[in-house]
């Protein structure tokens, strides 16, 4: 009995422990929530079999705001930083084995998914420690803006323009700025405060991703538009204060 009593009081004082509750428990809400995406992901691939680029684009957008789990539950640099690394490995040995095909379904060659987990490792190597708003502005800019661009662009593009070889849509191109502009606007007012001088350096930031998102030849766009977004919004709010 005394034993019992003694293993009682052990588990009690781990669960009591701050630091293991708050290593633990942000770790497994993250990992539930990836679990989750790639479920609907597969899901979406058997419902919708004619349309794989909204399967690619819904994860696009659901992974990408894993940022802000990290965020909002206070996940170390380190810990991100090392996901990103697995991220990128990951993607290098889904060109050669189709680890997902669900989500490396569509039918052009692109390192996207290999440039997006480089973005979120570079972001947060710098950002994270003192300036975190900075790496989610650069991730949800890309994630909401170019899988909003492709979403409205493949089903309202109606209105034509040529970048070199690669064919957009007018309305796929206001889609990304208005979220580019939607993600800076939000994210920068709620932590310095809403001002016109916010607005003003995020429709700047929108202009900006939206002219790299056009030149999205092999994904490209996945590494520019998130460091354009999280390092241009960095340098010209040091310019307000």
């Amino acid at each position: 009995m005394s034993q019992f009593r003694i293993l009682l009081g052990t588990l009690f004082s781990l669960s009591s422990n701050n630091t293991l509750v708050n290593l633990t428990f942000p770790l497994a809400a993250v990992f539930a929530y990836l679990v989750l995406l790639v479920m609907l992901a597969e899901a979406l691939s058997h419902l919708i079999t004619d349309d794989p680029e909204l399967t690619r684009k819904v994860v696009h957008i659901g992974s990408g705001n894993v940022i802000l789990l990290a965020w909002w539950l206070n996940i170390s640099r380190t810990v991100i930083v090392s996901a990103a690394i697995i991220a990128a490995a990951i993607a290098i040995i889904s060109y050669v084995i189709p680890i997902l095909p669900s989500i490396e379904s569509v039918q052009r060659k692109s390192f996207g998914t290999l440039f997006y987990a480089i973005s979120m490792g570079v972001l947060t190597a710098y950002f994270w420690q003192d300036s975190p708003q900075y790496a989610v502005i650069g991730i949800l800019t890309m994630a909401w803006g170019d899988g909003m661009a492709a979403i409205i662009g493949q089903r309202f593009g109606q209105h034509k323009y040529q970048v070199g070889q690669i064919i957009k849509s007018w309305e796929g191109s206001l889609a990304m700025s208005m979220a580019a502009l939607i993600v800076t606007g939000g994210i920068l007012a709620s932590v310095v405060g809403n001002s016109w001088q916010i607005w003003g350096i995020s429709l700047g930031v929108a202009v900006v991703a939206t002219i790299f998102e056009a030149f999205s030849k092999l994904g490209i766009d996945n590494l520019t538009v998130p460091l354009a977004s999280g390092f241009i919004s960095f340098f010209w709010m040091q310019g307000l204060s």
